[in-house]
């Protein structure tokens, strides 16, 4: 399908649609930009619907699931506001003058940030750092760009705790987690809170009780299902801006955050750990 005639297609087959259908085909059209914000589990909610019809009815225009549709939704949205053409040939940055991309670049990243600090919550941070300090092992997951993030939260903390532990190999990932105990934590990065990958290693995890960190977006996900405590990043991106650096700017903020609150409630330990740390680099620097 065309994704310039995705809306029109929808209009086209409304008399087909199921009773569920009509009324995520009505949500849809009266909610085109906000729509592509959301996840399975927030649409199906404000359209009154279970997730599978949500998932039906993204089948029933050709799309292999919500996913793939929640994209063609960006592109149709991005068609109608100016055309995609001329989107695709200039880029996100539609101005002439490099200040002005710098000057909206910084606005952007700041924004993501002042809104990822507005949805922090105090108790949810503070009890975060409690399970990092009682846990046997601290396991950093993600996985595509949100395994980076997870890397970097690992190689924050491992300055000052030596039980973080990052796995790259979503195999090896699935054997910790099979060995994985109730006193272990999982601090597990994905923006969407719905891949398949990141399911198929926290199912049974928390089958097997271990505690579960989620940094996300969206409070209403599989993931965030799942999930003990959820750190929600502000920061709204569209299937087109996917690994954007506004994101990743304010999962960050939320790891370091979180880094200094453990720090402040553990200092006589953590600051041990650090002067160790740093000695054992400052060894290697010329």
């Amino acid at each position: 399908m065309e994704t310039e005639s995705l809306f029109l297609s929808v209009g086209e087959k409304y008399n087909q649609l199921t009773k569920s259908s009509k009324k995520v085909a009505d949500y849809i059209l009266a909610h085109k930009t906000e729509a592509q914000f959301m996840s399975i589990t927030t649409l199906a909610e404000e359209c009154g619907v279970a997730e599978a019809s949500i998932t039906r009815f993204c089948r029933s225009l050709g799309f292999s699931g919500y996913s793939e549709f929640k994209l063609a939704v960006a592109k149709s949205s991005v068609s109608g506001a100016g055309g995609a053409q001329a989107d695709q040939e200039q880029g996100p940055y539609q101005g002439d003058r490099f200040f002005d991309l710098c000057n909206e670049l910084y606005e952007n990243n700041v924004n993501s940030i002042r809104m990822t600090q507005a949805q922090l919550r105090e108790d949810d941070i503070h009890q975060t750092a409690q399970y990092i300090a009682k846990a046997r092992r601290v396991y950093c997951f993600g996985q595509g760009g949100s395994l980076i993030l997870a890397m970097e939260a690992w190689g924050r903390f491992v300055t000052v705790a030596p039980h973080f532990v990052f796995i790259e190999d979503s195999h090896m990932q699935a054997m910790a987690v099979s060995l994985a105990e109730p006193d272990d934590l999982i601090l597990f990065v994905s923006y969407s809170g719905a891949t398949r990958d990141m399911l198929e290693l926290l199912r049974p995890a928390k089958k097997r009780g271990v505690k579960i960190a989620l940094i996300t977006h969206y409070t209403k996900s599989p993931g965030a299902s799942l999930a003990d405590i959820l750190l929600i990043c502000g920061s709204d991106e569209t299937p087109l801006q996917g690994g954007s650096v506004a994101v990743k700017m304010a999962v960050l903020y939320i790891i370091d955050v979180l880094f200094h609150e453990y720090c402040r409630l553990y200092p006589k330990e953590t600051y041990a750990n650090n002067i160790a740390t740093a000695e054992a680099v400052a060894a290697k620097l010329l």
